[in-house]
């Protein structure tokens, strides 16, 4: 028993984010998929994703920036090491929250919904909770928990496959995860993990990907398919 709450104290101590804020969580677990990405951190999309102008995005990065949590220079934004440790309690908090209310809210909420639980949770119930769900790898929307992200390596962008292809949707990547009417529409279409479908038809002159999935036609924008990623099926 003594081991066990000695493990149990120090997930505490390297989990502890209580310091920050949640305007400040949330900034990291947006640049924490930006830069998981190899995407730059832009002001700009920070802005818009998050709901706020840009000069409240350059105030908060220059805040984050004298707490240790991110750098600024001329080759851009990016997470420092404390900054990572942070992010990635953060995100698993979230995709645990997420996992928790599986068998209670339609998969198109549990986005939203986990934003709201996330900040909330204790490093002891981030631990029982890995514990009781098993320790999932990805979110119920198929993206990485941070340390597994060879798990996703393989699947691929619907725009990046031929008419005719049989695929598997297997993720729904974080930022299609902030646009709430965007999940709504995949789950009432069944675009979501786990679901067979066949592309059908790509129109390059308006970007729009047609899927058949159940008997069914779907159709996607280059918008919203890039974000939806596939196993082949053959």
């Amino acid at each position: 028993m003594a081991a066990g709450k000695a493990k149990v104290t120090d997930l505490d101590n390297k989990n502890d984010i209580s310091n920050l804020s949640v305007t400040i969580q949330d900034y990291l677990s947006l640049i924490y998929v930006l830069e998981r990405d190899n995407e730059p951190v832009v002001g700009a999309q920070l802005a818009e994703l998050l709901e706020v102008t840009p000069p409240t995005v350059t105030n908060t990065l220059k805040r984050m920036t004298r707490d240790g949590l991110i750098t600024m220079t001329r080759e851009g934004t990016h997470l420092t090491e404390r900054g990572w440790d942070a992010a990635r309690v953060v995100m698993r908090r979230h995709m645990l929250m997420e996992w928790m209310m599986m068998k209670t809210l339609p998969w198109s909420k549990l986005h939203d919904e986990a934003h709201n639980l996330e900040h909330a949770i204790s490093s002891m119930a981030e631990s029982a909770l890995m514990e009781q769900l098993g320790h999932p790898k990805t979110c119920p929307h198929g993206n990485p928990l941070p340390g597994n992200e060879d798990t996703v390596e393989g699947w691929v962008s619907l725009v990046d496959l031929p008419v005719g292809q049989r695929v598997i949707i297997r993720r729904i990547h974080e930022l299609a995860e902030e646009n709430a009417p965007l999940l709504d529409f995949f789950e009432a279409q069944k675009v979501m993990p786990g679901v067979e479908a066949v592309i059908s038809e790509i129109l390059t002159f308006n970007e729009t990907i047609s899927l058949v999935i159940a008997g069914n036609p779907v159709t996607l924008g280059h918008v919203a398919a890039k974000y939806v990623f596939v196993e082949l099926a053959g």
